[in-house]
């Protein structure tokens, strides 16, 4: 078999229910020039046999063993692997949309100077998606230039894992995927932007992702609001708020307070709080005051905006612009 053109990364782990729709679409894909690297994480289903039948059917597969040592051991290990300049992600209950490779490899084609693109995506089945994943996919469906997913990096994981396409050079030359607590897929995307690496979002829905249960976003303990705080955290404190002990939170509600528990542990004391909200303005909230967002003014300290609902972040960017301030630099939103 030549060098292919694209190589897909799939780590699976008893995944015998719908992993033939997930090969079934990329049989489909008008891309041919595919490998598979998929990595069996120790299955105990039926799913070995199942691929052991579509390498035999299919040269372009290639089964790989982790026996069962996790996530970023089969990632890593999988993409050791890879043979081609481009690497796809995917996960072995998923589904691409048939001109999903063809049209993420002409994107990086077409811009030398991109570094990782994703599609815009598409829960599924529909039935089974709540209002809080319909508004995440709104939410990361409007972010297409790497301007705007460089603006929300913060706010939550701005591309999903399994839809990415990226350049073998730029994972490999950010070491990989690391073990640190928090999610891997994250803690890559927030290192990569820290390097330079410049992403983009293609407009058309081309991967749709399987909304489940037992997904690996709601049973892994790295997926969870605490761990991801603390990945968040980690990497502003490697940028914006390098050398930086105390701040002013924007948002004085569960989740600020959530932040202000998690600042303290890496030893940033929240000095000041702003919030909409008249009836918390004048109070003192674990040594801090709680004032206006009017009073959001620049020069004194970095200020880092836990509203969760967009129009209150909206209002908050609002606000700050007014105040002169510059996101990135003087604010950052953090959820």
């Amino acid at each position: 078999m030549s060098a292919p053109r694209v190589s897909v990364l799939m780590p699976v782990r008893n995944e015998e229910r719908f992993l033939p729709a997930a090969l079934a679409s990329l049989y489909r894909q008008s891309l041919t020039a595919w490998e598979l690297v998929v990595v069996d994480d120790g299955s105990t289903d039926g799913t070995p046999e199942l691929l052991r039948a579509a390498a035999a059917r299919d040269r372009r597969v290639r089964v790989l063993d982790n026996a069962g040592t996790g996530l970023v051991d089969a990632l890593n290990h999988g993409l050791a692997h890879c043979r081609a300049e481009l690497v796809a992600r995917m996960d072995g209950d998923d589904v691409s949309h048939p001109r999903r490779l063809e049209r993420q490899a002409a994107a990086l084609d077409a811009d030398p100077g991109l570094g990782l693109v994703a599609t815009r995506f598409r829960h599924f089945p529909r039935h089974s998606v709540g209002l809080g994943m319909r508004a995440y996919e709104e939410w990361q469906n409007a972010l297409l230039s790497h301007e705007e997913i460089m603006r929300d990096r913060f706010v939550e994981s701005p591309v999903i894992h399994p839809s990415i396409m990226v350049r073998r050079q730029v994972l490999t030359g950010a070491g990989g995927y690391r073990k640190t607590g928090w999610a891997e897929d994250y803690d890559l995307w927030l290192r990569l932007a820290a390097g330079g690496v410049r992403f983009g979002r293609l407009p058309e829905v081309l991967f749709f992702w399987r909304e489940r249960p037992e997904r690996a976003t709601r049973t892994m303990g790295e997926y969870a609001a605490d761990a991801l705080r603390a990945c968040k955290i980690h990497h502003l404190q490697q940028g914006v708020l390098q050398g930086v002990d105390t701040v002013t939170l924007a948002g004085a509600g569960l989740e600020g307070r959530a932040w202000q528990r998690a600042l303290a542990r890496e030893g940033v004391r929240v000095s000041r709080w702003l919030d909409v909200d008249p009836r918390k303005q004048g109070r003192i909230l674990h040594g801090a005051p709680v004032t206006a967002p009017d009073d959001m003014r620049g020069g004194a300290e970095k200020i880092l905006v836990t509203v969760g609902t967009r129009g209150a972040r909206d209002g908050i960017r609002a606000w700050a612009r007014r105040a002169g301030l510059r996101e990135g630099e003087d604010f950052v939103c953090v959820t």
